[in-house]
């Protein structure tokens, strides 16, 4: 079997599906995860015989547990894990409801780490695991106040993981991504929210309207430089800020 084997969640759509399809056109194995698998099956039938999509919800540790097993019986081993599933929903604490609060930890937080923890055994010596994180880590963005704390969360997890799998020879990297849009994307956000969320930002000196937004193929090749890193270079954390051509970036 020709290729690296590169486990993607949240693969059905947006940046995740953007990496499977550059990858797979690249020659690797893709194993699209998803929650839904008529939809994670849809994709990897139009990114054709180098996609195959499993069922996972990373919430859920059985739904974990169960995709890896699928993906050890088919492929044997996983070359990298990229952790790109998360759920953004601005709220305000006090009017969260529990489901809010809830999801966003299981999968932005907990569903890293419990793919880590099951992508680790099938990985060797070169192994990788990517976590994509967020530019709201140090941005003010409003409303986020959940998706930040997973997101620094994310980021402290990586740093310690990086620790622990150092001697096996696997590497954890943090790409922690600025404003990005392109096929796929999908932001729900009810109209009041998104309303308040809007005004919010501008009362925080935060323009939405005239921050740069990276589209999804410009950051493909800094995937592929992960992927491709040489044995002996770790790279710790990118920091992906979107850019205003001609003008400067947002960082």
């Amino acid at each position: 079997m020709a290729g690296k084997v590169i486990a993607i969640t949240g693969a059905n759509g947006g940046l995740g599906r953007a990496l499977a399809q550059f990858f797979a056109e690249g020659g690797e194995q893709v194993v699209l995860l998803g929650r839904k698998l008529d939809k994670v099956q849809e994709v990897a039938a139009a990114i054709g015989e180098r996609a195959f999509a499993v069922a996972c919800d990373v919430g859920k540790p059985e739904s974990v547990t169960a995709a890896f097993k699928v993906i050890a019986g088919k492929y044997g081993k996983l070359d990298v894990l990229i952790n790109n599933a998360a759920i953004f929903h601005p709220f305000l604490i006090e009017e969260a409801t529990d489901e809010q609060i809830m999801a966003p930890v299981l999968a932005n937080l907990a569903g890293p780490i419990l793919c880590a923890r099951s992508a680790i055994p099938l990985m060797s010596r070169g192994g990788h695991i990517i976590n994509i994180s967020s530019e709201s880590v140090t941005v003010p963005l409003p409303h986020l106040t959940v998706y930040q704390a997973t997101k620094a969360g994310l980021e402290n997890f990586s740093e310690h993981l990086q620790r622990e799998v150092e001697d096996k020879g696997i590497r954890v990297t943090v790409v922690r991504a600025g404003q990005m849009m392109g096929p796929g994307m999908s932001v729900e956000m009810e109209p009041q929210a998104a309303m308040r969320f809007h005004k919010e930002s501008m009362r925080r000196g935060l323009n939405l309207a005239e921050r740069g937004i990276t589209l999804y193929p410009s950051t493909l090749p800094v995937f592929r430089m992960l992927v491709d890193l040489a044995p002996d270079l770790q790279i710790g954390q990118v920091v992906l800020a979107s850019r205003v051509p001609g003008g400067k970036n947002t960082a």
